[in-house]
Formats: C-alpha cells, sequence, structure tokens
C-alpha cells in the first residue's frame, strides 16, 4: 500500500464516525463539516458526498441491504441508497443529538443513542420507534449483542445498561466507576466499554465485570473490537489509539499520531488494519499487529498552536482542546467556539457559532471560577445540552494552572 493511498482526505472537519462493510470495500464517515462520505477502499477515493444533516454527523452505519444510515447533532437519522442525493428516509423523534448508532444483526432494526437520555429502536421496514427510559444523563453509545436478543447501552450517568429485546424483563444496570463514552461487543459476547477515566472496562453478556485495562490517561471516546475478537482499539482524545489484547487483558501497544483527539476507530474485516478518523480532519491506516501507520505521512505535525506556551502546566493541560477551540479573535470558531475573550463573556453569546437552546437558557457568565467548576464537575452535569466530549480534572492545582493559562491566552489584544 503506497503511502499516498493510505489516507483519505475530503472532510472539512474532525471525523467525528467511521463504519466499513463486511467486504473491506466501503467505508463511510461522518464529520463535525455536517456532512457523510461514502469512500471506496479499493480505490481510496471518496465516491459520494452526502448532505443533509443540520450539524455535525455523529454516528454512521452500514446496512446489511447496501444502504446506509446517518445520524446528528440535529437529532435526526438519515436512511441512504447509495448514489442518490437525497435520503430515503428521515426518522425523527430524539430531542437532543444523536451520539451513536447501532444496525441489529439481522438487518431489520436500527438503535440510536441520544443526549436527550433515551434509546430508540427504529424498524427499518418502517413503523414506530420503540423508546427505553432509564438512564439519567447522555447516552453515548449503543451496541447489539451478537445473536441480537439484547442491546447494551452507556452513558455519562456511569451505568451499562443490557436491555432484553423480548419479553417484559427490566434492564440489568452496571454501574461503573467513570462516565461512560463508548461501547463494542464481541464475536462471543463480550461488552467493552470506554470510560472518561482513560479506561476500557469489560463485563460478560450478563453484565458481570471481568476487568479492566488503562488505554491512556485521557477519556476514551471510541472503540472497536477486531473481527477475530484478539483486539480491542480505545481511540483517545489525547491523540493516540491503544491496542488490547483481549485474551491478556493486557495493552499490546499504543499508536500514536500527531496528537490530536482520535475520534472514530474500525477494522477492517483482516482483523489487523484499523481505519482511524481524527481531528485532523483525515482518516488513516494502521497496522494493529505493529503498530505501525499505513501512511509515511502521519509524522509529519502540523504547527503546534501552543509552542510559545512550552512548559506552562495549563498550557499542557488545554491541550486535549486544541482541536475543537481556539484561542485568538483572529481565530476561527472549530468544532466548538473560540475561547477568545472568554472571561465575563455569557456562555453561549460568542459570535458566528450555533449554540444548541439549552446551552443559552444557562444563566452562566465565564468567570475563572464558573471555567473551574465546570471540569471540575464535568460538561454534562455544568452545562447540559453541550456538544464538549464529558472530561474532568479532579486536581483543584490543575483546574488552577488551566484557569491562569486561558486566562494569558485568551484575552483580546
Amino acid at each position: 500500500m503506497s503511502p499516498a493511498a493510505a489516507q483519505l482526505r475530503g472532510h472539512g472537519g474532525p471525523v467525528r464516525a467511521l463504519a466499513i462493510s463486511p467486504d473491506g470495500q466501503i467505508a463511510l464517515t461522518g464529520s463535525f463539516d455536517s456532512t457523510a462520505i461514502r469512500w471506496s477502499l479499493a480505490r481510496n477515493a471518496a465516491e459520494q458526498v452526502l448532505r443533509f444533516h443540520a450539524d455535525a454527523v455523529n454516528a454512521v452505519v452500514l446496512l446489511r441491504d447496501g444502504r446506509a444510515a446517518t445520524a446528528g447533532a440535529d437529532g435526526r437519522i438519515a436512511i441512504w441508497t447509495a448514489g442518490k442525493t437525497e435520503p430515503d428516509a428521515v426518522l425523527a423523534g430524539h430531542e437532543a443529538p444523536i451520539a451513536a448508532l447501532a444496525a441489529s444483526p439481522d438487518g431489520t432494526m436500527l438503535a440510536s443513542a441520544s443526549w436527550d437520555h433515551t434509546v430508540q429502536l427504529w424498524p427499518l421496514a418502517g413503523g414506530a420507534p420503540r423508546a427505553l427510559s432509564g438512564h439519567t444523563q447522555n447516552v453515548n453509545g449503543v451496541a447489539f449483542s451478537p445473536d441480537g436478543r439484547t442491546l447494551v447501552s452507556v452513558s455519562y450517568d456511569l451505568t451499562v445498561r443490557i436491555w432484553p429485546l423480548s419479553g417484559t424483563s427490566a434492564a440489568t444496570v452496571v454501574t461503573i466507576p467513570s462516565p461512560l463514552n463508548a461501547v463494542a461487543i464481541g464475536g462471543d459476547g463480550e461488552i467493552a466499554a470506554g470510560g472518561a477515566d482513560g479506561r476500557v472496562y469489560f463485563l460478560t453478556g450478563n453484565g458481570a465485570r471481568t476487568g479492566d485495562v488503562v488505554a491512556g490517561p485521557r477519556p476514551v471516546i471510541s472503540l472497536a473490537i477486531s473481527p477475530d475478537g484478539a483486539f480491542v482499539a480505545a481511540a483517545g482524545i489525547g491523540g493516540s489509539v491503544a491496542v488490547i489484547d483481549r485474551k491478556t487483558r493486557t495493552l499490546a501497544r499504543t499508536l500514536v499520531g500527531p496528537g490530536l483527539p482520535v475520534w472514530s476507530v474500525a477494522f477492517m474485516p483482516d482483523s489487523r488494519t484499523l481505519l482511524t478518523g481524527g481531528a485532523d480532519n483525515i482518516i488513516r491506516r494502521w497496522d494493529a499487529v505493529t503498530g505501525e501507520p499505513a501512511d509515511s505521512l502521519l509524522v509529519e505535525v502540523a504547527a503546534d498552536p501552543l509552542a510559545a506556551f512550552a512548559g506552562d502546566r495549563g498550557a499542557e493541560i488545554y491541550r486535549a482542546c486544541v482541536a475543537c477551540h481556539t484561542l485568538g479573535p483572529d481565530q476561527a470558531n472549530r468544532a466548538g467556539p473560540t475561547l477568545a475573550g472568554i472571561f465575563g463573556r455569557r456562555i453561549a453569546t460568542a459570535p458566528g457559532y450555533r449554540f444548541s437552546e439549552a446551552l443559552k437558557r444557562l444563566d452562566i457568565v465565564w468567570t475563572p471560577e464558573t471555567v473551574s467548576k465546570l471540569f471540575e464537575v464535568g460538561p454534562a452535569a455544568y452545562t447540559p445540552g453541550t456538544k464538549m466530549p464529558e472530561q474532568r480534572i479532579g486536581s483543584e492545582a490543575d483546574r488552577a494552572a488551566l484557569v491562569k493559562f486561558l486566562e494569558r491566552a485568551t484575552k483580546d489584544k
């Protein structure tokens, strides 16, 4: 594979979601730029750009009948036939951004996880959706068991919920010591859940915890299990991907890229080639066995926006935020609004950025105290309705360092 063919460029924003067809010929990606792209992996080229959503495309899935589903921060799901410029159907019912999608093994059902605290089950042949309620905070991940009998969801509320899809039994609820951002299920039914504490938690299909592995120091935001079941890939907001050996419950290797958040990850059918989508807008290929990139350009790192703050503890803490936020008055909004002039500004009033109605209703003015509180309790609790990934800073000293850095770096010149 030549380096030029090993990466896919086309999105104008971070690649938030990634799916690969069972034959390895097609990839589908979703981005903060509000588009989805259908790619030919054989030709390493975009086949079609899907434009429908009014906000970030957070989730994508390829369906058994050859169609595709995309879901976004606009709370809608679009069902697409390849080559058509408009969706075949639009599924609406969520009252907040959709964070994840999953298709049932038999191809008859779609599940969606939303920040409105619910999971919805959508019959693809038509009909009313079924709502699964019980989570008390944003639902970030959803996956069907291999036999299609249960559905698993994970949430910021620290729970894994295992929902029986037939009968009247209640969901099995398992509490984990961390907000949860992602879930994947192996062919043997084992559940892997990715935490905001940088750990991957393992459970049986019945909900019994069987261990956990530290993937890294930053929140895990995407998970994939290889088709042969050997590996779990855990992508982190810190910019690396941990490859975990499922059998030994050990960290086999860490894939290190440009240092920007890796938002999405998926295995090719060979169980060795790994695709990642990151905050640099690029889809890259890796060899998960050796840990080497298939793209030699991976080592080319863009100019460090924090180079002028070398040695500043607050700047290093802020590094996890650079993909979504700029600092200077001459810099544009990204996935999140610019932080220039943030202190003294009311929440959801930065010019040129589309804020959710939930944020507009909050009575918060950004001060050193309120910024510190945001990271003490977490965005989900302090600013419900935000698009920010859940992350907390437990150290009071680190929060103080971050605030001091922001006071200096965001001051209007």
